[in-house]
Formats: structure tokens, sequence, C-alpha cells
């Protein structure tokens, strides 16, 4: 076991220590993963319809507990409150899809076989699946694989991000008093040695991470070699594209808020603008006059637009990567200082002059940091959009939205296309990356059937 014997919550508001957590034993751990294990042998055999009332019921849990919980999430990562509360929505509308929907999505299908007789495909669940979860959406991130996953019949264990530990204990709390059996859905607070051995584990039939390219590549590799399948949600450098016809004003507003969205610390967030240069100007005028109104504080204050990112390191590392941008030749339009004072706060910052080699042009910057490229036209913003290692998410700004649809659909190599807007996920539609964005579908019916054996039963 690893030396590491406990864990500390920090609120980064004001720095102050929420609370500590002992990091579980072996012994614990692998007396969790077999109790989970034992609960799926049961749960799998419930009736589609039965897993789907309790889904329904943890939706409803969640409503019950949506002050509680949007507190914790502000207190623990920093996101502003209303904007907590809109995370458990988001979460209450996919428990409901589930519900509604599952039943019919895991139905087994019924084939005439071309010599003869029938043929049947079922999806059936396989086993305990092990999810590993950033802090940036600490009831989100939980919800979105771990419910698809019990509606399909699986266990489900829980490994959240260290310093939202007490959202994630909340959680398992809620999935609990919505009637969901003991054992079946549990928190695992342990060390990052101890986690490999949780991928490791013959109980353990899948993995599921959402976090960096980096992570992705490690947990892939781990469960490669023990043959397990993953679905992996990475990081990305979304590019929102603004053609020479688009509604600027709108495309100005909708920009500043996909870039500042949950303090800019969001996977599919706006953070890469290529603006074609017949509108660059007064697209960029515009853009830098709203983003230096955007003001950083407290984010239990209703005066505030963004809270503070959610731990010292990761401001940091925000901050370095303007510096080393800005020591590489790119421009401080506004922000791009390191605050003094308690909280680890970051302004709102916009960079131009933008190349590749720049880590504000080739990487994902996790914060509430915009990199602004000029391209000649329609052709060329595409290339320098699609030329990123990354293909999550992204936009395309136009009034033709005939022409953007096209675009989208032939040309933009990622997973998911706004057109003249900006959105996080929705519940009925799929949410997942190519490249190094990742791979595997969640939501809209997709995450239901990722962990599933899809068995084919023939009779002659």
């Amino acid at each position: 076991m690893s030396e590491e014997k406990s864990i500390k919550t920090i609120n980064p508001a004001t720095e102050e220590v929420i609370k500590e957590y002992d990091i579980i034993s072996d012994e614990a751990m692998n007396k969790i993963i077999k109790n989970c294990h034992e609960a799926f042998l049961e749960w799998r055999m419930k009736p589609l319809e039965d897993r789907a009332r309790i889904i329904s019921k943890i939706g409803e849990k969640l409503g019950e507990y949506t002050e509680e919980f949007s507190k914790l999430m502000t207190e623990e990562m920093g996101k502003l409150l209303e904007q907590g509360k809109q995370e458990i929505e988001l979460c209450q509308a996919i428990c409901e899809y589930t519900a509604k929907n599952g039943p019919e999505v895991l139905q087994d299908e019924e084939r005439e076989l071309a010599e003869g007789g029938k043929g049947y495909i079922t999806y059936s669940p396989i086993g305990v699946i092990y999810g590993i979860q950033p802090w940036n959406f600490p009831c989100y991130q939980a919800i979105r694989y771990s419910i698809a996953n019990l509606m399909a019949g699986n266990g489900v264990l829980l490994k959240h991000a260290s310093n939202v530990t007490g959202s994630a204990l909340l959680l398992e709390k809620i999935y609990r008093e919505a009637g969901l059996p003991e054992n079946l859905f549990k928190v695992l607070i342990i060390s990052h040695e101890q986690s490999d051995q949780v991928i490791e584990h013959d109980l353990v039939r899948g993995v599921t991470l959402t976090g960096s390219d980096e992570a992705g590549r490690i947990i892939a590799e781990n469960a490669g070699k023990h043959l397990k399948k993953t679905v992996l949600e990475l990081g990305s450098n979304d590019a929102y594209i603004v053609l020479k016809d688009a509604d600027i004003d709108l495309a100005v507003e909708t920009c500043i808020n996909g870039r500042v969205y949950n303090n800019g610390e969001t996977c599919v967030a706006a953070k890469r603008f290529i603006v074609v240069e017949e509108v660059y100007d007064e697209f960029r005028d515009k853009f830098v006059e709203h983003m230096k109104a955007v003001q950083y504080g407290d984010p239990k204050s209703e005066d505030s637009d963004i809270g503070p990112m959610a731990r010292e390191d990761l401001r940091d590392q925000v901050h370095d990567q303007i510096m080393e941008s800005v020591n590489k030749g790119a421009k401080v339009l506004c922000g791009g200082e390191k605050p003094d004072g308690k909280g680890y706060f970051y302004p709102a910052t916009i960079l131009e002059n933008l190349e590749p080699g720049q880590p504000a042009y080739d990487d994902e910057i996790f914060g509430p940091v915009a990199s602004l490229i000029k391209a000649k036209d329609t052709d060329d913003a595409l290339n320098i959009a699609n030329a990123s290692r990354y293909g999550l998410g992204g936009a395309i700004f136009s009034k033709d939205e005939e022409k953007a649809r096209r675009l989208a659909k032939e040309r933009f190599d990622t997973g998911m296309v706004f057109i003249n807007s900006f959105g996080l996920a929705k519940p009925n539609m799929p949410f997942g990356g190519v490249k190094d964005s990742g791979y595997g579908r969640e939501h809209g019916g997709f995450g239901m059937h990722e962990f599933v054996n899809t068995k084919a039963i023939m009779l002659s």
C-alpha cells in the first residue's frame, strides 16, 4: 500500500481545510470490490423496468439534495452556486432519460437468420465497472457513467478526485436513500497505486476514465494488459470558428460564456477562437471588451462571474502555460496576471499572436484563458481547428445554418459540434471525442451499450 495515509479537501476560495479522509486499506478495498460483485450478481437479474424505477428515484432524490450538494461542490472545487444547481438539474435529466429509455435501449433484438431460424441479440451486463473521475463536475462526472451502467445491470465503483471526496460520498448516500441495493455503487478512497490494483482485479470487468490524455494513456495501457475494455473521455482544445457571415455579437456573447463557464474548467469548453480575417478585428475588440468585464470573486456571491480555480497547482499550471506562450511570442490582451491574496483566483484572459509550439496554441489550458487565432478563410479555419491532436467538441458561427451543418458533418474532426451555440452534455445526444480526446460514447443510449456483452443467441 502507498505511504499516503489520508487526503484533505481544501476550499479553493479561502484555502481552508474542509475535511480529512483516511485512505482505506488494501484489505478493505478488496472487500468492497467483492461485495460490489456479489450485489451485481443479484442486480443483473432484476427486470429492466425495476432498475429504471430505482434510477428514476435517484433523480428525484438528487432534487431533494440540490441545496446541500451545490453548496458542497462550491466549497470543494469553487464553482458558482447557481452553476452547481444547474449541474444537479442536468443529472436529474440524465436519470429521467435513462429511466424512460433504458428498457427499450437494452431490449432484446430479434433477427431472421439467412439459413432459416431466428437470432436474438441480448445486451447482458458484464460485472463491476470502475470509474476514475475528475473534480470539475463533482456530481455529473459520476452520474454520467454510473447511471448508464446501473441501468445496464452492472455494479459500479467510483474513485473520485480527492479534492471532491465529500461530493462522492454524498452521491453514494443519495443512491442508497433512493433504494439502490447496498454495495452496488461504492466510493473507493484510495491511492493511485491502489487504483492500479483495482484495474487489475479479476472481478473488475471494465474501466472508464475522464481526465487528461496523459492519464488516459496510463489507464488504457494498464487495462489493456489485462484485456479490459475502457471508455476514455479526455482533454480537448475545442475550436470555436467564427465565419465572415456570423452574427458577431451572438458569437462574442456565446464564446465568452463558453470559455468562462465553470471557471473555464470544462473539457468541452470553448478554448481556441478561430476567426476569419474579414471579421477578426471586430470580433477581437468586442471579445476583449466583454472578457475584461468578467469578474472573479467569492463563488457564493451573485456578483461573481467566475470563482477560484479548484487547486493551487492547477492555477500555477495555467499561469505557467500563459507565460511560456508569451515568451514564445504570444500577446496578452487582457488578464494574464496571478492575483495576490487568499484563494486560487485567476482573471479571465485572452491571448493572440498564437502559433504552433506555444502551449496556448497546442495544448489544453484548463482555466478561463482564451486563445485567439486569425484564419484566412473558412478552409483555413477548419484546417487550423483539425490540426489539433484533440477532437472532443467545437463550434461554428454562421448565419447560414445549413452550410454550418454541412461543414460540421463533413469537415470538423470532433465528436461534438455546436452551431451558433455553446453547450455541455445533453442526455439524449452522444458525448465523447476522437483522437487524443479519447474514445467511446456516453449519453443518448450509447453509454448503456459500452459495458455489456452483446450476445448472439441462435435457434435453428
